[in-house]
């Protein structure tokens, strides 16, 4: 007679599982922005600090300035800036940018993140600007954003260093910055441009990209606020402010 076969031993019971932290849905209620004297007072301490802010790209002209923000996605500005000196000089307008070729390009910005394909977009823009637009850059948000390579917060650059047109550059900065101070809350890119457009008030549109991006690289910085020299640390609701700059 067989030998009866032994029961398996149970599985061992599995640890249960940590609830999931619930995800933010598409239409979860964004904090309200900062009323209006308070706007006012923010932009007004901001542009006391500085009274003319520019963008740090180094260029020259709507095409070199078209060019240094393609290259600078997912790059620093400082390292666009020691590429682009011997690049504008071996190719001041897109017909010598054209006729240097995604090689000579690559060779001049390979310290940069992505050179490959941002070489390609360089002379795939250029192309585009001798066969479309008569070698000049355009001056609407459309056609620039038909371009290879360029995207929405490229063109908004161009329109407002080039055409000072209170278009509004959001970046990853600028999109802390927005939600942090509540000058300009929004879930994604897109939505801070918008609050910004109808938050910021009139006379500090045309530079209000320009005091965001700074404040948010060299204060409002990601992993630690620099709280104790922000100009608008008094206005700024963010919680809890760091002690040490």
């Amino acid at each position: 007679m067989a030998s009866p076969t032994p029961a398996s031993p149970p599985s061992p019971t599995p640890p249960p599982r940590k609830p999931r932290k619930p995800r933010q849905t598409p239409g979860a209620r964004l904090p309200a922005p900062l009323p209006y004297p308070l706007q006012v007072r923010a932009f007004q301490l901001l542009r006391d600090t500085n009274p003319q802010p520019e963008t740090e790209l180094l260029y020259h002209d709507a095409f070199t300035l078209l060019v240094a923000v393609a290259l600078s996605a997912q790059a620093t500005d400082a390292g666009v800036n020691r590429a682009t000196p011997a690049l504008f000089d071996a190719a001041p307008d897109p017909a010598a940018m054209v006729q240097l070729g995604v090689e000579g390009v690559t060779e001049h910005i390979k310290t940069i993140g992505l050179f490959r394909q941002k070489a390609r977009n360089v002379v795939a823009l250029s192309q585009r600007l001798l066969d479309d637009f008569g070698g000049q850059v355009p001056s609407s948000r459309a056609a620039l954003m038909s371009l290879p390579g360029v995207g929405r917060k490229t063109a908004n650059v161009v329109l407002n260093c080039i055409w000072a047109i209170p278009a509004q550059a959001v970046d990853t900065h600028i999109f802390r910055v927005g939600n942090r101070t509540r000058l300009a809350p929004g879930r994604d890119e897109v939505e801070v441009e918008r609050a910004i457009e109808d938050n910021v008030p009139a006379e500090f549109q045309g530079n209000a990209h320009h005091w965001l991006i700074l404040h948010g690289r060299y204060i409002c910085q990601a992993r630690r606020p620099r709280c104790p020299i922000c100009p608008i640390r008094d206005i700024c609701p963010y919680e809890p402010k760091t002690t040490d700059p």
